[in-house]
């Protein structure tokens, strides 16, 4: 089982703790991990694209000429998508991108994730994070503390609005509950920065 330094809010080490092996000890599997990053990115497209048709355009009611007789090509309405200003032939229209991979694929993928920080040594497992109130100077003087002062994701067994508050101003630093972790946050950031508990909330759900 991999055995990561355990740090306090000032960047000293107070111990060792063992991560399970089957969570953070896996062969990063990049395929999946590049699968699962396709999915998140698709699901957070607007979709909200859209061209009119040629039922509509405005305009276009009348026949512009008769059928035969004047040498020009037939035509049925201003509106085909052959005249300026006609419709479109199967532009977009609004819809959803979103799509799931199997829950298999997803338990993998985030296990690479996650595996992927530890053969890195991007992960640092705090015994506790707490602020007694918001205080984004506080915030970036535990980043500094702990080296992960530029691309860092913060992870929390629970929502402790004190945490959220005082890291959403600081620039590529992002936190999230135990239970939110996903795929793309992880390889976005530079920096695991987890607690012990959510280490033991992901391993729970995950092993």
């Amino acid at each position: 089982m991999p055995k990561v330094a355990l740090y306090n809010q000032n960047g000293a080490t107070v111990g060792e703790i063992e991560l399970n092996d089957s969570v953070f000890g896996i062969e990063p599997n990049k395929h999946v991990l590049f699968e699962a990053v396709i999915m998140q990115r698709a699901s957070l497209r607007q979709g909200t694209h859209k061209t009119k048709n040629r039922a509509e355009v405005s305009g276009g009611g009348r026949k512009p000429w008769r059928q035969k007789g004047t040498g020009r090509a037939r035509q049925g309405s201003i509106r085909s998508p052959q005249w300026r200003g006609g419709g479109t032939v199967f532009g977009p229209v609004p819809r959803s991108y979103s799509y799931k991979l199997p829950k298999k694929v997803r338990r993998l993928a985030i296990k690479s994730a996650l595996s992927s920080k530890v053969l890195e040594n991007n992960i640092v497992v705090l015994d506790n994070l707490a602020l007694e109130a918001p205080k984004t100077k506080e915030m970036v003087k535990i980043l500094s503390n702990l080296s992960a002062d530029r691309k860092a994701l913060i992870v929390t067994a629970d929502i402790n609005e004190n945490i959220m508050l005082s890291a959403r101003n600081i620039p590529g630093v992002t936190v999230v509950a135990a239970n939110g972790i996903n795929v793309l946050d992880v390889l976005n950031h530079d920096k695991l920065v987890i607690t012990k508990a959510a280490v033991e909330k992901v391993e729970e759900v995950l092993a």
